[in-house]
């Protein structure tokens, strides 16, 4: 609260007045670099010293490839986007360096490297009051470019990595309205590799965050937020107490329940950059339990026609067994004719866990001459709660995880291996969509075998398991329905993934360009295989951080029944729309890029 007092003097006369919901917006066209009205030399020196000399022009790494694409400085370059870290403590790079024929991760032409709320604040009424396209980085994972834009100004929140731990909580202004809880603060900038190793590692608890330990905290909790164990904790978003946001006025708000109740609301799953910016968040710590376990093993089918029974026999125990809050992660159907398992669990011993998966594997032995099962030492393994996320030399030695290779790195700085291939990827497609539980039913399951067979003949297709919450306890569901959420959500039992990617790329840099055609080839088997699934659904739902860009009906898609909320609270809290970014709340206002508004 100091750092926003001394922010107040930032603030133009009046900047706290919200217009009544109705008002019609102004909506002026941003400024770009050659424009007029960019600002000049002395004005961004006078937003420098604002912001203690924190204020940086930006130039992008690949200039030195573009010149000499084969010197050791663009190899080295290339070698360090494999590198989650380094990745994200660079101004100019997003750890998804773009999608072919989409957009391609472009660096602002300045940065505001935030370090307290007053930084973003003085960044917020400078883009305000000269009409600036304004972008705000975190973890910089954004799939649909959200995080980056040429020609704007760069609110980038990495430096905000403070964490705080709380034993007893009460939100601001909720005084004998909430119980006092265990909960956890953590700044904008922070990784959710730091925040399982304050909070599970050195605290003994819980928080709900992402499967990947190198997502922002704020961008996965404004996105709605999986992670491995949704199933049993629920949404990130909905373990959200309170939030620190600056809204486009300038005024630092703490939004909770009781303050600011709709911006609280809406900040739990309406995705980042379209609200406000988020300098910190506190969320509910839960009890961590005793042991955390995965499942991995293999089934290879002989045949087509073994392949469809194999479908059919994994829906059944799925609908059996798996929709419970003990297990996530992912079922994959690769085009092979395989099933590979890629669970995890929490709550059940190991023994337990085998017991669960007998049915299914006496099932697979009975047809010996249809099925091959390939296991190996860790197909089923269980690991202390306290130590799953810590960098112990077991993990590293197993090859579950890596870790930061750059001199003087944090011991935090870790990431799983199989998040690997996703660092400075380029998406060549990308489709997904909730299946609802009722598919499982008796009376519909074959038809989503059949529908599951097919699409495979076009595309991999991924069931993640902890990405829905059929099967969760009721308080579980509850919870996420008070998020901003799709409620398709509450009853689905996965979300299914259909993606494709390429290694570092980057357009312009010889020998190293994105491979357009094969890009093609691949969105449009992704785009079959997806039609299939999409036969079986009343309505296309699904999750906005992991959804194609070019998503058809994306309002009723990501929010359904809660888009004419989110845009009531859009009209609130950013009337003129500051905030901007692909397919976000109100973003129909305004051309593509952001920088012309529609009439």
């Amino acid at each position: 609260m100091l750092q926003a007092a001394a922010a107040l003097p930032l603030l133009p006369a009046g900047a706290g007045a919200q217009p009544p919901p109705d008002a019609a917006p102004q909506r002026h066209p941003r400024v770009r670099p050659a424009d007029p009205g960019w600002p000049t030399e002395g004005q961004w020196r006078q937003l420098g010293q604002q912001v203690g000399g924190r204020l940086q022009a930006v130039a992008s790494p690949f200039d030195a490839c573009r010149t000499e694409p084969g010197g050791a400085a663009c190899a080295q370059l290339f070698e360090s986007l494999r590198n989650p870290y380094f990745v994200s403590d660079h101004v100019a790079l997003t750890q998804t360096l773009g999608w072919v024929q989409a957009w391609t991760s472009s660096p602002s032409v300045r940065a505001v490297a935030a370090r307290e709320t007053a930084d973003v604040v003085a960044a917020v009424n400078f883009a305000r009051a000269h009409r600036l396209r304004l972008v705000v980085k975190g973890g910089g994972h954004s799939y649909q470019g959200t995080s980056n834009a040429p020609d704007s100004l760069l609110v980038w929140t990495r430096g905000m990595r403070e964490i705080a731990m709380h034993g007893a909580f009460v939100p601001q202004g909720c005084a004998g309205r909430v119980a006092p809880q265990r909960a956890v603060s953590l700044g904008a900038g922070a990784l959710w590799a730091q925040a399982y190793d304050a909070v599970s590692t050195q605290a003994g608890g819980y928080v709900q965050g992402g499967g990947c330990m190198t997502v922002g905290v704020a961008g996965l909790v404004q996105s709605g937020g999986f992670g491995s164990f949704s199933r049993r904790y629920g949404l990130a978003a909905a373990s959200l107490l309170e939030a620190e946001v600056v809204t486009a006025d300038g005024q630092v708000r703490v939004a909770n329940a009781c303050t600011h109740p709709e911006l609280f609301w809406g900040l739990k799953g309406r995705g980042g950059g379209s609200l406000g910016i988020v300098t910190r968040l506190t969320l509910r710590v839960h009890e961590l339990p005793s042991t955390f376990g995965a499942v991995n093993f293999k089934v290879q089918a002989r045949s087509p026609a073994a392949f469809r029974q194999l479908i059919g026999l994994t829906l059944d125990f799925c609908h059996q067994a798996l929709l419970s809050p003990h297990w996530g992660e992912q079922l994959r159907f690769p085009r092979d004719f395989a099933l590979q398992v890629s669970m995890v669990f929490q709550g059940l011993t190991r023994r337990q866990a085998q017991a669960v998966w007998q049915p299914l594997r006496e099932a697979l032995a009975r047809q010996r001459e249809d099925f091959d099962v390939e296991e190996g030492p860790l197909s089923v393994i269980t690991t202390p709660a306290r130590d799953f996320w810590a960098p112990t030399l077991p993990k590293r030695v197993l090859g579950l995880v890596r870790r930061d290779p750059r001199p003087g790195a944090p011991a935090t700085n870790v990431y799983w291996a199989g998040d690997e291939g996703q660092v400075g990827q380029v998406l060549h497609g990308y489709e997904s969509a909730w299946l609802p539980a009722a598919l499982l039913q008796p009376d519909r399951r074959e038809a989503l075998a059949d529908a599951l067979f097919a699409a495979t003949r076009h595309w991999p297709v991924s069931l993640h398991l902890n990405k829905g919450l059929a099967g969760a306890p009721a308080e579980v569901v509850e919870a996420a329905r008070d998020t901003a959420m799709n409620p398709a959500v509450l009853d689905a039992f996965a979300l299914a993934i259909l993606g494709a990617e390429g290694p570092p790329a980057y357009p312009g840099v010889a020998g190293r360009t994105p491979d357009e055609a094969r890009a093609h080839r691949q969105s449009q088997r992704i785009g079959l295989a997806m039609a299939e699934l999409r036969r079986l659904l009343p309505r296309h739902s699904t999750y906005l951080a992991e959804s194609s860009y070019f998503q058809a009906d994306w309002q009723q898609a990501f929010w359904g029944a809660n888009y004419p909320r989110l845009r009531a609270a859009k009209r609130q809290y950013d009337p003129e729309g500051l905030f901007f970014v692909h397919h976000g709340v109100g973003s129909e206002d305004w051309s593509a890029d952001g920088f012309m508004p529609r009439t």
